[in-house]
This record gives C-alpha cells, structure tokens and sequence, in this order.
C-alpha cells in the first residue's frame, strides 16, 4: 500500500501537483480541481501593461544589467560567450577541447554556420534589446533614475561596440517595436562605432547628480567612449575624454554561484571544465607566430599555473596551463582606470612621443595597483623604444597583459592591421597548427546565416579588419 501511494505521489508532482497524501488525491480527482491547481500561475511572457510602473521599470532595468554578466563572460555551465570566444581566436587561449567549433576559432577558421557563434552573436544583440526596452521605461516610468538610464545606455552601446569589435563589417542593428521586428541595413563597423560614441554621450546626459554611484556610470561611459574613439582612430580625443578617470577606478561585473560562475573559472580551470588553456608563443607544434608568451614569461599580470606535461586538458592533449587571476565569485572589471591610462599611452605612440608613452606605461608598474580583487604587483621600468615599430610592439604587448582576458585583445589585433599597416600573417597567430593544419587567415567573426532572416542581410560587406 505505502508503494502505491508513493508511486501516485511521484506521478502526481511530475504534473506540478501538491502533495496531499492519498485521501487528497481522491479527493480532487472527485472535485477536479486540478485543472486549476496546473494553472500556469507565473507566465513567462509577461504583457507590457504589467511592467508600465516604475516598479516595472526597475525590474526591466535589473533584468538587463544581468545580461552584462551572461553576455559577455557568463555563459555557465561549459557555455562560452564572446569574451571567452575572442580569446580563443587571439593568442590568449587555446582551445583545449574536443569540441570542432572551439578547435576552428582557435585556427580561426569559424564560419558563419557555426552553432558556437550564433548564441554568442544573439546575445549580445537581444541584450542591446533589452537594454533599450528598460530605457525607455526608465525615462517613461522613473525619470529620476538618471544615473540608472545612464548605465543602460552604457549597456547599449558596449554591446554595440563589441559587435564591431569582433564581427566583419556589415552587422544590421535592428530592433522590435511593439512585438513588430523593425529591420536596419548593414552597417559598417566605423558606423557602429560612431552610434556607439553617441549612445555614451547620451548617457551621460542622464547622469547629473555627484553620488558615488553616479560617479562610478560616468567613468564607464567616459572609457567605453573613448575605446570607441580610438577605434575610430581619434587617439587624441580619447585621450581628452578619459583624463579625469582615475587609474585606480572599476565598473565591476560580480559573479555568485546562485547566479552566475565566472565564466574564466569555468572554462580555464581544472576545477571547471579545462575547456581553455592559456596560449602561449610556443606549443607542440613548434613556435606559433605572432603570439605573446602568456603561458610561459611569468608575468604577474597573467596569474597561471606551472605547466606540467602530465597536466592535461579536456581534449587529453593540450597542456592545461589554468588562468588563475579571477576565482569562481570574483568580479572582471567591465572598463577600468587602467584603459583610460593605456588610451593615453597610446595618444602618446600616435604623436610619435615615445617617452611620454614609457612614462605613462612605468607609472603603471612602479607601485602595484588592485583592480576588484585582482592585485598587480610592481614591475620593472621599461626602456623608451627609439623606433615607431619598437613602440608600437611595445605598447601592444603592455596593453595585452593588462587586459588579458577582457575581449580587448581581438580588437587590438585587428587595429594593428587596419590603424597601424600590419598584415594579418604578422599580427595574428601563424603557422604550423599544433592539433593539424595551419591558421586560417581570420581577423573577425562573420555574422551568423541566421541573420539571413533580416531581408536586408546578404552576408558581411567584407571580412577586412
């Protein structure tokens, strides 16, 4: 008897039932109740009329300041996003794993049809959605929350940059009004890049008030615009633009295990997945050209384990070499003071100033500086290059160890070719391919075919850099 009633019991909850003990079940088969009782009573789709409040408005604006963490370094769960995906494609990372679709950004050779690269794509572009969408609630419903309606512009605009960033010219930016998908035509990344200076700029006009939090919106968006500027070749402007940002400020992405791992724990960690492991200029197939030695120089900035040959990645043959700077909960710093520093370094490369750029790269390493948790320790001076190309190797090989692992570096590979006259076979990594064949000759991702839905979307305008 007691059988039978627990095996009810398991059907009856398998339903989304209550249990209520035989005599209960007898009972609502007889009242048939449970029609209700299976009611869905939270849908997921919930109609605008619910949120138009500025309770809604809040929760609109929360629910989209989660997608920062998912979309760009979050994906859980041995699910990358564009940050972990960029790095594969540099010299960051190698792809440690069996998965073809890591392996082919890894050689860069990703195509369009790739199932990795459409999630990664998507979310970065329904985040600009939902972004927008809390934005206009905010201004609708709470349009006192100025220094919350900055930082979704923020968010607009990161996730715009970042399309550019990393995609080959010819990404559409469209949007749905009213349930009705409102088509864009490709533009070119310059434009994206452009949109992006004034979706900063029109943050902060909301952001009026001097309050800690306030502060903290307005140097992001002073440094996300002046990433954009120097994409844009408008290395003095960005200069101007972050010089008030202070070198040791932070807009932090925060990580919990209810919520969201880190997504560089789980991939790159053998206490994750061992999915990635730290690249280096060197591996079994000999020396990987252009490739920065991150595994192997022991610069603190890259925190990494010994390699061990017996230490192994998923793929059982990678050598796991584990990226140790950010634990399971610990925050990546979205743009920090750091990067208002290095725009200014590089200004300095453009004028032709090399020891103002020294200068401004040493005061970086001389007294050691905590970014989130993350502690740098104080480095040996560097020596003013005498020649533009010495610069120029120099101040991109300081600004990767800075910002490895925060999606800058693909940027940087591709600018290196496009600002600075380089080709790709000299920037990029090249050569031998140390799982089989040589690099391919990508310097971006292509859009997605899944954006064919888009009747004006015929494929990237060009796949330069």
């Amino acid at each position: 008897m007691k059988k039978a009633v627990a095996n009810r019991f398991r059907r009856a909850t398998s339903l989304g039932t209550v249990a209520l003990g035989l005599g209960g079940l007898i009972a609502m088969s007889a009242c048939g109740v449970q029609d209700s009782l299976l009611e869905q009573q939270q849908p997921q789709i919930i109609v605008p009329e619910a949120v138009a409040s500025s309770t809604g408005a809040l929760g609109l604006y929360t629910g989209a300041l989660g997608r920062f963490r998912t979309s760009l370094n979050g994906g859980d769960q041995n699910t990358e996003r564009i940050w972990n995906f960029a790095g594969l494609m540099t010299d960051e990372f190698k792809a440690g794993d069996t998965f073809s679709q890591r392996i082919d950004a890894d050689q860069r050779a990703t195509q369009s049809f790739d199932v990795t690269l459409l999630p990664q794509y998507n979310a970065l572009q329904q985040s600009r959605g939902f972004a927008r969408t809390a934005i206009n609630s905010l201004i609708s419903f709470a349009p006192d929350s100025g220094t919350k309606i900055g930082e979704m512009f923020l968010e607009v605009g990161f996730f715009e940059a970042t399309l550019a960033q990393d995609f080959c010219n010819g990404i559409p930016l469209g949007q749905t009004v009213e349930g009705i998908p409102q088509y864009t035509e490709p533009l070119t990344n310059a434009a994206i890049f452009a949109l992006a200076v004034a979706r900063y700029d029109s943050g902060t006009t909301y952001v009026k008030t001097a309050d800690a939090a306030a502060v903290n919106i307005k140097n992001a968006l002073l440094v996300a615009k002046a990433r954009a500027q120097v994409n844009l070749g408008q290395f003095a402007a960005a200069a101007t633009t972050v010089a008030s940002v202070p070198t040791t400020y932070a807009y932090l992405i925060t990580y919990s295990q209810p919520t969201q791992s880190n997504e560089w724990w789980q991939m790159a960690t053998a206490a994750g997945s061992k999915r990635y492991a730290v690249g280096d200029s060197v591996d079994s197939g000999g020396l990987v050209g252009n490739s920065l030695p991150f595994a192997s120089v022991g610069d603190t900035r890259v925190k990494v384990t010994t390699p061990k040959s017996s230490a192994k990645s998923f793929d059982n043959l990678t050598p796991l070499v584990e990226f140790l700077n950010y634990g399971r909960e610990e925050p990546v710093a979205l743009v920090n003071g750091i990067d208002a520093r290095l725009i200014e370094a590089e200004a300095k490369l453009q004028a032709s100033d090399y020891p103002g750029m020294t200068t401004i790269l040493n005061a970086l390493r001389t007294p050691g500086i905590t970014i989130g948790k993350v502690v740098y320790a104080a480095m040996p001076a560097l020596t003013a290059p005498a020649t533009k190309d010495a610069a120029i190797d120099l101040f991109f090989r300081e600004k990767a160890f800075w910002q490895f692992g925060r999606g800058e570096r693909l940027s940087d590979l591709r600018r290196l070719v496009r600002q600075y006259g380089r080709t790709q076979d000299k920037v990029f990594p090249s050569g031998q391919y140390y799982k089989a064949g040589t690099y391919g000759t990508n310097v971006a991702f292509p859009v997605p075919d899944a954006e064919a839905a888009n009747p004006n979307f015929h494929g990237c305008l060009d796949k330069n850099a």
